[in-house]
């Protein structure tokens, strides 16, 4: 009988060693390098990378700010040398060009903003719950299938389609559009 208590107890052990692997905090995962990162959260599935977002969120959320200055400044320190360069070059970049503008341009660029995001919100309150879930739901499966198309590239691949989507974002849409196939019909 005390065999048969201490086989279930190991066996039940056994059962929940995968599961703690997986209720990791912030910080745990804050210190792990970013490829280390990336290979844990692709040995989980969908559902168990969602649920760990989501208690990731509510982890960041409830740390002062203090807290969440001192878990970016570990993250930052665990990305390899000048990985953000990119982007601070880009965030400057906007910003001389912001700083370029007049008054007037800039007064328009704002109320354009302004009047595009009333324009999707309003799309978006004048939708039923059913269209707004398989907004949802369709915005989703995009996702899912950009992330497919992503994995299966090579870095090679990946740092091409980066630079596309740059130029196209920055100098004409025209670089970055797909080449339509016979069958399409554009009305996608």
């Amino acid at each position: 009988m005390q065999k048969l208590r201490l086989i279930v107890l190991a066996s039940g052990l056994a059962l929940l060693l995968p599961v703690s692997g997986h209720a990791q905090s912030v910080s745990d995962v804050a210190d792990l390098s970013p490829e280390d990162r990336r290979a844990y959260m692709e040995s989980m599935s969908p559902d168990e990378r969602a649920a760990m977002r989501e208690k990731w969120r509510s982890e960041r959320e409830a740390l002062s700010d203090e807290e969440r200055k001192a878990l970016r400044e570990r993250m930052a320190a665990n990305r390899p040398e000048g990985a953000g360069d990119k982007h601070k070059e880009r965030h400057a970049q906007r910003h001389e060009q912001w700083e370029s503008m007049s008054e007037e341009e800039r007064a328009a660029a704002r109320a354009k903003r302004a009047e595009r995001k009333a324009q999707r919100r309003e799309q978006w309150e004048s939708m039923s719950e059913e269209e707004r879930a398989a907004a949802r739901t369709k915005h989703a499966e995009k996702n899912a299938q950009r992330r497919a198309q992503w994995e299966s590239m090579s870095e090679e691949e990946r740092a091409e389609a980066r630079e596309n989507r740059h130029k196209g974002k920055h100098h004409g849409k025209q670089d970055r559009l797909r080449p339509r196939d016979e069958t399409s019909t554009g009305a996608e």
